[in-house]
């Protein structure tokens, strides 16, 4: 049965992601600018090997229904070529479906996947690289006391990209972030 090994975080649970979740992904389309984010429909094949890897951990975020409602991922598909990675940190990628964006619910996922990503991995320091343009996506991380360290431009394009960092002690002791692990 699907998600028999759930992880609960505020309100919502987290599994590894199954060939069901991806496929409902990839149908997920994104206005523009956001468009960026949606997944080409000619590597599906290739995307749903990836995504169903398990040592690109990825993992569904699902709702109490059980209904998905974002993706996670954490390690080193959250890195973007042309980035500095050299100091150590867990990478967290993430995606919310297209139509649960830009109601201002992003820091309860965000808060929800640094929970889960902080118990899972036992790190020091969490990562995020975010599209230059995703001005909604660095507020949301910036509220949980994420800072920006670094600028780059994407290897063979002209994307920008910023990359931005917390340690896991600062967020456990800010009276706003509310994430406590």
């Amino acid at each position: 049965m699907p998600g028999q090994n759930y992880s609960f975080y505020t309100r919502f649970k987290f599994r590894q992601i199954e060939k069901e979740d991806a496929l409902a992904i990839f149908n997920w389309r994104y206005t523009p600018p956001y468009d960026y984010y949606n997944f080409d429909t000619d590597t599906i094949q290739e995307d749903l090997h990836y995504l169903l890897d398990s040592k690109n951990a990825f993992y569904a975020i699902l709702n109490l229904q059980g209904e998905l409602e974002g993706y996670c991922s954490f390690g080193s598909d959250g890195q973007v070529p042309g980035g500095d990675y050299n100091h150590e940190a867990l990478d967290i990628g993430m995606g919310i479906r297209p139509d649960l964006v830009g109601r201002g619910h992003g820091k309860f996922y965000a808060q929800a996947v640094l929970r889960y990503g902080a118990n899972q991995y036992r790190v020091q320091q969490l990562r995020v690289t975010i599209a230059e343009f995703n001005k909604r996506a660095q507020r949301v991380w910036e509220q949980l006391g994420f800072e920006q360290v670094g600028k780059f431009v994407k290897i063979g394009s002209e994307e920008e990209f910023v990359i931005m960092v917390c340690e896991v002690r600062k967020i456990l002791q800010s009276p706003n972030s509310r994430v406590k692990l």
